[in-house]
């Protein structure tokens, strides 16, 4: 039995150090952004070692990457989680759960606004802009099923359409003043869609 809890516990140890370091580049990054961040400014919040980080993450590039994939799956479970209620509310119409999901991202934007703002400002590694557009893809194909895209006239595009217009807003509410400014905004912003949004 000893020989199965070491692995165990190096194995949790190897995740708190990851998670660690995580949340201090997200302060780190969030301060001063990609270029300007400083992996040692990094380790000494983490209080751990510049090999530990190059072992979990290989770099700064690195480490910025993978706090925007977790950034993007918190955002995209808050959607799927929001989309989820609805149905167990009983709603069915594919428009009123593309808008719960909706109003869950645009929300996590400012519960999670500064790694909104550092994302969506750009200026992260090479190569960032691409993968950034690749989630974006994701998220569009994602909401055309959510929306049953091909079952409607330029179904598609309606759904490019939707999407980009929560992304942008995304950006702007996660730079209001405050709380009730950016749920403010949120709120107006599903409401607009809503009244766009074709009838199923």
């Amino acid at each position: 039995m000893p020989s199965q809890s070491a692995p165990a516990r190096t194995g949790g140890r190897a995740q708190a150090t990851r998670a660690t370091l995580l949340e201090a580049a997200r302060e780190v990054f969030a301060q001063s952004g990609f270029a300007e961040a400083n992996i040692a400014d990094v380790v000494a919040r983490a209080g751990a070692s510049v090999g530990s980080l190059y072992h979990h993450f290989g770099g700064k590039a690195d480490l910025y990457l993978a706090l925007f994939e977790d950034y993007q799956g918190r955002q995209e479970e808050r959607a799927a989680a929001a989309v989820r209620d609805a149905r167990t509310e009983g709603r069915t119409d594919p428009a009123d759960l593309f808008l719960a999901g909706a109003g869950a991202y645009l929300r996590g934007c400012w519960v999670e606004r500064d790694l909104a703002r550092l994302f969506l400002t750009g200026g992260g590694p090479s190569g960032f802009e691409l993968i950034a557009r690749r989630r974006y893809r994701e998220w569009t194909r994602v909401n055309a099923t959510l929306l049953r895209a091909d079952e409607q006239p330029m179904g598609e595009t309606l759904v490019l359409v939707l999407t980009s217009v929560v992304a942008e807003a995304g950006s702007e509410v996660a730079v209001r003043e405050s709380e009730e400014e950016a749920y403010q905004l949120a709120d107006e912003v599903i409401e607009l869609i809503a009244r766009i949004s074709p009838p199923q």
